[in-house]
């Protein structure tokens, strides 16, 4: 009897996502490799990747930065910094797999050698460790360093995917991608015609949250949601982006940014892109980006920007407890600043679904708790027949996405208080990703890296997402040149003009 040969396990099929993705041999190079993101983020995220088994058996971690350091060091620095912020708990197993695997490169972005010596470093790899010429250049810096590393990169060839020995070339840029449209247009110019627009991964790590991408599931897996997801039923949407911090030591890049370009650009108007996009028709990269970028070139901000288009500034209060000095006495903050700490905007889509529905974003910092959320707020009942004291603390049904802490989704609607009387009151029912899952959420580092690895665009926004959102913020910024924002107390939900902006039509804010 003849024995059949399989050259592929019949048990894998290419399209279950349930089966874990593995890279090929590959190099991760951080430039910016001792700053807290490489630290705190990038470092334990590839740990953690390590110990879910997600790595290939190569990979080589190469570290760019201004210190004198070998490799021992750096690889000490490392394991400090996975020790100290991984997801995962600690296991000397999963370290011993990836120690030896540290390379180190001292320079100076400007410095001709050092990037000559990194060049050889990352060609090195091909012979000691098997990597055949892959590597993704992770850009920790600051965005003014960006067209210094990239014309480096282009000088020394390690960009091009073209080098001998075959492999690809990827760069990560964080965000903010650029400070106006026009500069970002720059920027977008030269990275793509450094690396190739393919390669190209402009990373917002809000897009690799769970609850994040949860928002495709709720939506065009559910039949009972999509029906009403638009103006028919939807009173208006409610985005906010809260942090009970101040600028810590980011003084100088926020002061030059505020909150409207650190926050409002990127981050907020990619949840409101994922929210109100439409169904695509799969959910390979370009597919979702194309119904994003729909979105993005649909807003429409308010024509009384007076009256839609709030900023403040924090000042002195409590928060936690604790008091806190204001923005103007941070350390190395000019006393004059008019950069803004809080951003509330309103703007509608110029589209069918949500013709006429109000959305309204806002971002600030010293509030009084650390939350990000997506309110769908909807109309209210057409008729009720009930009197008006059985409803008078009955408000409007929401869903609420909770992005961050305590992902999840809430489900706010009416319902009879037990009793002899037809008393209706607000309940809440909703769900927790850890209880639910029994088990924590990758942290969204973890998914980007190893998409960025296996060359998987989908939660990454390209030039033109970049663009659109630009072409909001800008006419903001113009409007606010000359203005001054208004102070509000550390421990408040932001000025009084941004509870007047709801005000003025009946809404208000939810307590988040």
């Amino acid at each position: 009897m003849g024995t059949t040969l399989h050259t592929s396990n019949p048990l894998r099929d290419p399209a279950d996502r349930r089966l874990p993705r593995i890279p090929e041999p590959c190099a991760l190079v951080i430039f910016g490799v001792t700053g807290d993101l490489a630290k705190k983020k990038l470092i334990p995220a590839v740990y953690d990747l390590a110990n879910r088994g997600l790595l290939p058996a190569s990979f080589v971690i190469v570290g760019f930065a201004r210190r004198d350091w070998g490799d021992e060091t750096f690889e000490e620095m490392a394991r400090e910094a996975a020790k100290s912020h991984a997801r995962t708990p600690w296991r000397e197993e999963v370290w011993a797999r990836l120690a030896g695997n540290f390379k180190f490169v001292p320079g100076a972005f400007d410095d001709d050698e050092a990037f000559d010596k990194l060049d050889a470093t990352v060609d090195e790899l091909r012979v000691s460790h098997g990597i055949v010429g892959n590597a993704a250049f992770y850009f920790s810096i600051p965005p003014l360093a960006f067209p210094t590393v990239l014309k480096q990169l282009k000088r020394t060839g390690m960009s091009d995917n073209r080098q001998d020995g075959g492999g690809w070339r990827r760069v990560v840029v964080e965000k903010p991608f650029g400070e106006d449209r026009k500069s970002a247009a720059e920027l977008n110019k030269l990275v793509d015609d450094v690396f190739t627009a393919n390669d190209v991964f402009r990373i917002d790590h809000y897009l690799g949250k769970e609850t994040v991408q949860n928002i495709f599931a709720l939506r065009f897996a559910n039949a009972m949601f999509e029906p009403i997801w638009n103006s028919n039923y939807v009173d208006h949407v409610q985005i906010t982006m809260a942090e009970d911090v101040g600028i810590g030591s980011r003084a100088g890049f926020y002061d030059d940014n505020g909150a409207a370009r650190d926050v409002l650009q990127n981050h907020v108007l990619q949840l409101l892109a994922i929210a109100a996009m439409e169904q695509p028709n799969g959910f390979e990269a370009e597919e979702i980006r194309t119904e994003k970028l729909k979105v993005l070139r649909a807003i429409k901000l308010h024509d009384d920007l007076e009256a839609t288009a709030i900023r403040g500034q924090y000042a002195d209060g409590w928060v936690q407890g604790q008091p806190v000095k204001g923005y103007l006495s941070e350390d190395n903050i000019p006393p004059t600043s008019t950069t803004e700490t809080y951003a509330a905007v309103q703007l509608g889509i110029q589209n069918r679904r949500w013709n006429g529905v109000p959305f309204y974003l806002r971002t600030g910092k010293r509030l009084p708790k650390r939350v990000t959320e997506i309110a769908v707020v909807f109309k209210e009942a057409p008729h009720m027949p009930f009197a008006d004291y059985d409803t008078k603390t009955l408000g409007n049904n929401q869903l609420v996405i909770r992005v961050q802490p305590d992902e999840g989704i809430t489900v706010k609607f009416g319902s009879k208080v037990p009793g002899t009387g037809m008393e209706l009151r607000d309940i809440s029912m909703g769900f927790g990703y850890g209880e639910t899952f029994t088990e924590s959420s990758p942290e969204a580092y973890e998914r980007l890296i190893l998409d960025v690895l296996l060359g998987d665009k989908t939660l990454f926004p390209d030039a033109q997402e970049v663009d659109a959102s630009w072409a909001v913020v800008d006419p903001l910024e113009e409007y606010w040149a000359n203005t001054k924002p208004e102070p509000y107390e550390s421990g408040t939900w932001g000025p009084s003009g941004a509870d007047l902006m709801l005000q003025s039509s009946g809404r208000r804010w939810r307590r988040a």
